[in-house]
Parts: C-alpha cells; structure tokens; sequence
C-alpha cells in the first residue's frame, strides 16, 4: 500500500504519543493543540489501515500493530532528521564534497596545508585532489571533472573564470655545488650554453615566450623535458642540470637540497590563479572553499616565498 498521503508531521505526532503516553503532553511538546494531534493521529491510522493506539481515560498504549510498526517509524523520522541536518550542513557550506586539480608541485605542497586549515572549521567538507598537469587545468573545469583548479596562469575564454591568488617570479633552481650558485646577481646571458632540463611542454613554452623578446645571444633553450618537476629536480640536485621553475615549488625543490637563484634584466613572473566555471553554480561546499581559498594561497605565498619575490632597489647580499 503506497503511503502518498503520510506525512512528517503524522510521524512525529505519533512518536511524541509514544514517548510520552498522553495526547494533550505531545501536544505541548510539538506546540499544538490536543485536536491537532488527534487529527494528525487519525489521519495516519486511516493511511495504516491499523489502530495505532489502545486508548483508556488516562492513558495512550500502543496496540500490538503499533507495537510492530514502531520501529519503521522511528526509523523514518531517524533519515528524515539526518537529511535535514545534512540539507542544512551544504546550504551553510558546512559539508560536501569539493575537487580540486592541481599540478603536482601545488598538490603536494599549499592544498594539503589549506585542506588541514579549512577542516579545524569545516570538518564535514571533504576536499578530494585530483592531479591535473597544467595543460588541462581549464579543460577539467570546462567539463566538470573539478569544483576549481588552482595552478599557473592559462588562458581560460568565457566558460572558465580565473581568478589571480598569488604571482610567483621564475627562478633557476641548481645544486649548491653548482658554478652559477656561486654568481651574486644572474641574468638570463648566464644560462647560455647551461643544461638546462625543463618540466613538461608548459615549461618549455614559458621559457620560450619570456625570452622571445631578448635578443638572439641572450636567449637559451632547455636541452631536456622531463614530465615531472621531481625528475627536474632529482637532475639538478646531481649537478647534471639546473631547472627553471616559479618560485612558489620552494618547498618542494628544497627537499631536494636545491638552492634558489633569482634571474634579472628581465625578471619574468608567473601568476597563480583559480579557476572555476562561469556556466555552473558551485555547490555551497565547493563555493565556501573557493571563498577560503583564495586569500589562502596569498598568505601561504607570503609565508614560504618572500623571499622570491621581486623587490625594489638593491639586491640582497647573496644574488
């Protein structure tokens, strides 16, 4: 027998019946009147097709059929109650899931610093990383793979919002035995006739446009392209290669024991953006990370790359 006509309120007038064994106290309990509750007790023996209740003058029994559907009761209103409270925890951005992408070196280092943070208040939001190389940043977004990727600038067109988190300068990364660790101030003429590994096509290409404009003696091409920046690094850290990468993989290159060295006479930046889509809502869970996370990534850029990033007047001592 389909039960289309029982509702949430019938559920609860009877459970308040139960619990307390008197009409007139649900009635108190649910803020209604003794006749509402009666009503609304008729109204779901009538869909039961059952007495849910022996009734005497002072007092409400269950009958031996209200007795067995109890239980589906209580149930009902169990789900019902927790559907609630889950409705509540997403529209208060308070639960959910959000995807992420992110290239490697982000992945592995801000996002799960900024998951820890977001979970001390959020602690029902599970905020699940999905490793994108940098080429297919807007393209998951475009697609709904991902909530929002965050990673280098890329251009996004009109379905794919970027918002700018950080700027980040590119910088050579070497092994502290490495001659160039040794030079004060670098410029870009420095690197010429180097090894050079670069990380991915993304690379390569950014090197290239940030030099296009310097003339044809100053210019450099990276001998090798490794798909992951841990390969780059791993080279470098050998002394085999030096690597050009923003300067936001700080934590990441100096597990590697790499030293940093900022290049000049152009020094060329790199932004760091999120991304998200202009045709889809994001679900509160994903909207409240996006929120949190984008002023996130500016202090983390503060706290791990200030010392990377451009200055005005004189170099420090050691560049």
């Amino acid at each position: 027998m389909p039960l289309t006509r029982v509702t949430i309120r019938q559920f609860e007038a009877f459970l308040a019946i139960v619990d307390l064994h008197s009409i007139g106290a649900a009635a108190e309990r649910l803020g209604l009147t003794s006749s509402a509750v009666s009503q609304l007790l008729a109204e779901l023996e009538t869909e039961l097709g059952f007495r849910l209740f022996d009734r005497t003058t002072r007092r409400v029994n269950l009958s031996s059929a209200g007795q067995d559907f109890l239980s589906s009761a209580e149930s009902v209103l169990r789900h019902v109650r927790a559907a609630a409270q889950s409705a509540d925890d997403i529209r208060n951005r308070a639960a959910g899931i959000v995807r992420v992408g992110a290239p490697l070196v982000i992945a592995a280092t801000a996002l799960p610093a900024a998951i820890a943070e977001y979970a001390r208040d959020k602690p029902k939001v599970v905020v699940r990383i999905f490793d994108t190389v940098v080429e297919q940043l807007v393209e998951r977004v475009e697609s709904g793979d991902v909530d929002l990727a965050i990673g280098p600038d890329r251009q996004s067109g009109t379905r794919v919002r970027r918002d700018a988190a950080f700027a980040s300068p590119w910088v050579m990364w070497c092994a502290p035995s490495h001659p160039l660790n040794a030079r004060r101030r670098m410029v870009w003429q420095h690197l010429r006739d180097v090894p050079i590994v670069a990380t991915g096509r993304d690379h390569e290409r950014a090197v290239e446009q940030m030099l296009a404009n310097l003339p044809a003696e100053a210019r450099i091409i990276p001998v090798d392209v490794v798909d992951n920046v841990t390969t780059a690094f791993g080279l470098a850290a050998q002394g085999l290669a030096v690597t050009l990468a923003p300067a936001y993989v700080a934590p990441l290159a100096r597990t590697f024991g790499l030293v940093m060295k900022r290049i000049v006479d152009p020094e060329t930046i790199r932004e760091v953006c999120v991304y998200r889509s202009t045709e889809r809502a994001l679900s509160p869970p994903a909207d409240g990370f996006a929120d949190f996370v984008t002023p996130w990534l500016k202090r983390w850029d503060r706290a791990t790359q200030t010392e990377a990033k451009p200055r005005r007047g004189r170099l420090p001592a050691d560049f």
